[in-house]
């Protein structure tokens, strides 16, 4: 493509122009010579200290680096959500948080369906659940995966029967 073709009159240009272009043209940056124009005279030199009274840091130029101005034009910022799109990230961010929860218990916790599947009244369902859940259970201790719960109950109990000196022991539990 030869960069001296005419280009139609509809065309786009590739960044706005005018007079809010963020690039200045080649040349004329800001020099500190222009900013400290405004700046009112500066006092006697106190002689005890190296502090510059007539220094501002609000008079230093403030404007952000190129590529980030070329990326706020080549990527702007989504309009911000309304009341329904902020309950819809609402719901998904919940449902992401319970199935995790969910998954992270079936794998670390499996010993939790079996106990309250032998706690329920003898039936199909729960004699269904039971089989499963010995199962789930054994696979997961192959993986090592119910350690850190036994890890836990372990530390628990250990806790739990420590005695202070001269205290007697309790009878074992029942």
């Amino acid at each position: 493509m030869d960069p001296n073709e005419p280009k139609a009159p509809d065309e786009p240009a590739p960044f706005p122009a005018g007079e809010h272009d963020p690039f200045p043209p080649r040349g004329e940056e800001l020099t500190p010579d222009s900013l400290t124009s405004a700046r009112t005279p500066a006092p006697e030199p106190d002689d005890r200290n190296d502090w510059i009274q007539s220094a501002d840091a609000h008079d230093l130029p403030t404007r952000e680096p190129r590529l980030k101005t070329l990326g706020r034009y080549a990527f702007p910022p989504e309009p911000p959500l309304d009341e329904e799109g902020e309950a819809a990230r609402d719901r998904r961010w919940t449902s992401r948080t319970v199935i995790f929860a969910a998954l992270f218990l079936l794998v670390f916790n499996s010993v939790s369906i079996q106990s309250w599947s032998r706690q329920q009244e003898p039936g199909w369902i729960t004699a269904t659940v039971q089989q499963l859940a010995d199962v789930w259970t054994g696979q997961i201790s192959q993986l090592g995966a119910d350690q850190p719960r036994q890890g836990v109950r372990e530390a628990y109990e250990t806790a739990r029967d420590q005695r202070f000196i001269g205290q007697p022991d309790t009878p074992p539990p029942t």
